[in-house]
């Protein structure tokens, strides 16, 4: 296969990643963090966050979470787009030992119930936008613990 798009790298990155270099995805972003503190990690509305602002907020963030008395290896949901707000939610999920349960966030009711029961999610954060979906099959899930997410 043509990797086409690797014409398109800088100068000296490289094409291949040592898989090995890391014992977790949560030493990559741990390294990232510090690597590119000073860079962008997201934009959303004009507005940027760097990744020392990204790994501030997801640190309070995991602290928080574990303040839940979630078990290591308990399943939180995420149902949000794709804002800033999402990768904040995946490394503090990470960093705590639990499992990131990426939900489409145009689920319609019956879907949402599914997948929530089918992943065992007990918490989840979601955009208020689509808050209303949650509301109708909650009770039928095991969500114990709701983080309504603002864009404001």
């Amino acid at each position: 296969m043509d990797k086409i798009w690797l014409k398109h790298y800088p100068a000296g990155e490289p094409a291949d990643i040592d898989y090995g270099q890391y014992d977790s995805l949560v030493d990559l972003l741990e390294e990232a963090f510090k690597k590119y503190a000073d860079r962008d990690a997201a934009e959303c509305m004009a507005k940027s966050m760097h990744f020392g602002e990204l790994n501030a907020m997801s640190t309070q963030l995991a602290a928080w979470l574990q303040s839940l008395g979630l078990q290591r290896g308990a399943r939180v949901a995420i149902m949000m787009p794709n804002v800033p707000q999402y990768p904040m939610c995946i490394a503090a999920i990470l960093r705590d030992g639990y499992v990131v349960v990426s939900v489409n966030p145009l689920y319609t009711p019956h879907e949402l119930e599914h997948q929530l029961k089918d992943s065992g999610a007990e918490a989840i954060f979601i955009l208020e936008n689509f808050a209303h979906v949650l509301q109708q099959v909650i009770a039928r899930t095991p969500i114990k613990q709701v983080v309504v997410v603002s864009m404001g």
